[in-house]
């Protein structure tokens, strides 16, 4: 981490020159109370945080918040990170920091900020996104278009969870209803079909998505796949409303 006394906010990209800047994702910035740190003992970027602000009282430093600082840059904040073992050797126990840990969030309005801004808080300004993973997963998946696909990589970019997560996505997919959900709109990360969704060729050709095939040496059938980027969705501002 390194220590700015500037941050310039970008609509549509987080932080400027943050190697963790993403359009889609919900996690653009963490937000820590300096009471909260004060209180745990840790040093302002420890926790990897971006943004430490003083004078919010606890429960009003909620997800679905607005937080507008004087330049008129402004952030949503999303939901609450979540403690995990990157910070477990600063505290006796992970459960002392939950909620603590900071919050998440992704810039709706552009400016620059620097040490000592003045900002602004409302809370519920927002619907706050679950804190439940598989939750967002199906509140992201249900967006997606007819006639658009999305990766396996879109998903852990639009939940707001790290590449780990990649694991969990099969598993997440076979436990959604395809009946509620368009989970046929899901390709893995190369852009392969998946075996286990139901009828997902025909389900994909039917929304005009053109389906190829890969041939193996011998000539034979081997996997279906689509060209990602003739069909991918790409929606920057997902969380902006």
């Amino acid at each position: 981490m390194v220590e700015l006394k500037t941050l310039n906010l970008k609509v549509g990209h987080g932080i400027e020159g943050d190697i963790n800047a993403d359009a889609i994702s919900p996690r653009q910035i963490l937000i820590v109370r300096n009471e909260d740190i004060l209180d745990l003992s840790i040093q302002p970027g420890d926790l990897r945080e971006n943004i430490v602000v003083t004078g919010i009282e606890f429960d009003n430093f909620i997800p679905g918040s607005l937080l507008t600082f004087e330049s008129g840059a402004a952030i949503r904040l999303t939901f609450h990170c979540e403690p995990c073992k990157r910070i477990a050797h600063l505290v006796k126990s992970l459960k002392t920091i939950q909620y603590k840990r900071g919050i998440l969030g992704v810039v709706i309005k552009s400016g620059k900020i620097q040490v000592g801004s003045n900002f602004q808080l409302k809370t519920n300004e927002f619907t706050a996104l679950s804190e439940n993973p598989y939750q967002r997963f199906l509140n992201f998946i249900i967006k997606i278009p007819s006639g658009k696909v999305v990766t396996y990589k879109q998903i852990i970019k639009g939940m707001g969870v790290d590449n780990s997560y990649l694991r969990a996505i099969p598993t997440y997919l076979k436990k959604a209803s395809d009946t509620d959900y368009p989970v046929h709109r899901i390709l893995d990360s190369q852009g392969y079909l998946i075996t286990y969704v139901n009828q997902q060729k025909n389900k994909l050709e039917a929304e005009e998505i053109k389906v190829l095939s890969d041939t193996d040496v011998l000539g034979n059938l081997n996997k279906n796949f689509v060209h990602i980027k003739d069909y991918l969705w790409e929606d920057y501002t997902l969380y902006l409303e």
